[in-house]
């Protein structure tokens, strides 16, 4: 996959840019445990194939972060560093100018004429694994009261994300949950957030402490309270965060391991918006 996300790899394995190697190395085998051939055989064939090739990102992601030079370069094509000044070239001749002119002349035509025949207002983001299949319906108490259902929001595209307060990249990506749900909610995007509770009470938190953490960051979206882990094992989740993008009929077409941005989500909802989604 292409590095389309700044720092995609550093985000792959949970670590900051200053990591050094050992931290690295460490991330790297405590991110492979989430992946484990038993881990594995208990998905079906769509996520483990998701599964898998979030594994092929996490392996390309070491292999350019344990190799000093190919790290280097990865960090200088992410704004992290600067790179080596190049020597000093000598002045062009007259010949060579003007041939230098000439083709950038006709690279901004072409650029000029792509741009005209292709859609301007495409949102790019970095690609997910794809599946078709009907999203499991599910009922739970919701954090701030009553109940939510998500078959009330057919019609909508809905962003399932599952999480939980202990995880770091879960933490960092609520701000695009938010922005997400704040910009395109009037346009058809529903975002839900299943917490998963039965974890949460075996690490010590409360519901009271889940609501308190989400009120640090402004999370204002349902949060549907996974209490006996029936939506987590319905949806087959492993590792967190975990996202789903289900369409407007109901069924799952994405599947995103890992921490999302506003980009990603702005992507796939373009794609999958309702015809009669306000624009």
């Amino acid at each position: 996959m292409a590095e389309m996300n700044g720092l995609h790899y550093y985000r792959l394995l949970g670590i900051n840019p200053d990591a050094d190697q050992a931290a690295i190395a460490a991330a790297y085998e405590q991110q492979r445990q989430r992946y484990t051939p038993d881990r594995l055989a208990e998905l079906d064939d769509e996520l483990q194939a998701v599964a898998r090739n979030r594994l092929a990102e996490l392996e390309r992601a070491y292999q350019v972060l344990s190799d000093p030079e190919r790290r280097r370069q990865y960090d200088i094509s992410q704004g992290l560093i600067k790179p080596t000044k190049p020597p000093a070239r000598r002045s062009l001749s007259q010949r060579e100018a003007v041939n230098a002119f000439i083709f950038a002349f006709l690279a901004v035509g072409l650029v000029a004429a792509v741009w005209m025949f292709t859609n301007r207002d495409t949102i790019s983001g970095q690609a997910m694994g794809e599946v078709n299949r009907p999203a499991p319906n599910f009922t739970a108490p919701e954090l701030r009261g009553g109940t939510i259902e998500l078959a009330q929001y057919r019609g909508k595209v809905v962003l399932i994300n599952f999480w939980g307060t202990w995880c770091e990249p879960c933490k960092r990506e609520l701000p695009a949950l938010q922005q997400a749900y704040d910009q395109f909610a009037e346009q058809g995007l529903m975002v839900i957030g299943v917490n998963l509770t039965d974890d949460e009470r075996v690490q010590g938190q409360t519901v009271e402490g889940v609501a308190a953490f989400l009120a640090q960051y402004g999370v204002t979206y349902p949060i549907a309270l996974d209490v006996d882990g029936k939506i987590t094992e319905a949806y087959r989740v492993f590792p967190l965060p975990t996202s789903f993008f289900i369409t407007a009929d109901g069924q799952i077409r994405y599947v995103h391991i890992g921490e999302l941005t506003f980009t990603d989500i702005a992507a796939r909802f373009t794609e999958l918006r309702p015809a009669g989604g306000r624009q």
